[in-house]
């Protein structure tokens, strides 16, 4: 798969390059507001993974591999390295990202992700029972009933039902299987002394899927890190809370592309 496989959704014309990848069940719909927020300074792209919203399907399954590849490939269709923002799954497949071209990656921010559901045996399981629930469901039946838990049980029924619809028109077979394969393989936590860029590691303090304890157990294993914890968020911090979560990111991506401060 080439980067001209991929769509993505793009805002501003000049800067640095910002590519944000989606978690498991959503698309590049999600970043909507920091396609907003950052396209003045940033020239920000989101993608649809593979299998995913307007993306072909891959030709065979995906590894993790893969999926770091294929991100890696719109990152050199644009020139340059990027500064790669990854939410849950997306947050994983940029720290594998960063392990496999550490030439193209200029920072991370992994939002509400962890090393891994290969982990743990049960949350692996878990990962891979996703996928007949999926086909047994269809995506409407089956972004209803997950998607509500990936906010805080306070956030407005707009948001869920944005959720809802985001997840509803992204999700689909064999990509999905692909996707949750991947995580229910991945363990990072061995690899993570290895990343060296600077990372902002951030996680709503409501979030019931991955949570802060996953968030901490990355931002201490990664040697380059700073860890936030966004309030009155749940998993899908950038969604719920987007001003403050925007607000730490810009921070974050100000200090390393400072030339007195990176490095």
């Amino acid at each position: 798969m080439t980067a001209a496989d991929v769509h993505v959704e793009e805002a501003g014309a000049n800067g640095p390059l910002l590519l944000c990848l989606h978690g498991i069940g959503s698309s590049s719909a999600s970043f909507a507001h920091q396609l907003a927020a950052f396209g003045d300074e940033f020239r920000v792209v989101a993608w649809d993974a593979p299998g995913y919203g307007r993306s072909p399907d891959p030709d065979g399954p995906l590894d993790l591999d893969g999926y770091a590849d294929a991100a890696a490939a719109v990152i050199r269709g644009r020139g340059g390295d990027a500064h790669v923002l990854g939410v849950s799954w997306g947050g994983v497949i940029a720290l594998r990202l960063a392990l496999r071209h550490p030439d193209l990656v200029a920072s991370l921010i992994v939002a509400d992700s962890s090393p891994g559901s290969g982990t743990d045996p049960d949350k692996a399981a878990a990962m891979r029972a996703r996928v007949p629930e999926l086909d047994r469901l269809g995506p409407r039946a089956f972004a209803e009933q997950r998607g509500p838990r990936l906010v805080s049980a306070e956030a407005p029924p707009r948001l869920v039902q944005r959720v809802v619809d985001t997840m509803a028109d992204a999700v689909r077979l064999p990509g999905y299987a692909y996707a949750a394969e991947t995580m229910a393989c991945a363990d990072l936590r061995a690899d993570l002394p290895r990343i060296t860029a600077p990372t902002l590691v951030l996680c709503g303090d409501k979030d019931r899927v991955t949570g802060p304890v996953a968030a901490q157990a990355l931002a201490g294993g990664l040697p380059r890190s700073a860890g936030v914890v966004v309030k009155d968020a749940g998993h899908l911090a950038h969604q719920e809370q987007p001003e403050h979560f925007n607000a730490w990111v810009l921070a974050h991506l100000h200090i390393v592309t400072n030339p007195r401060t990176k490095g």
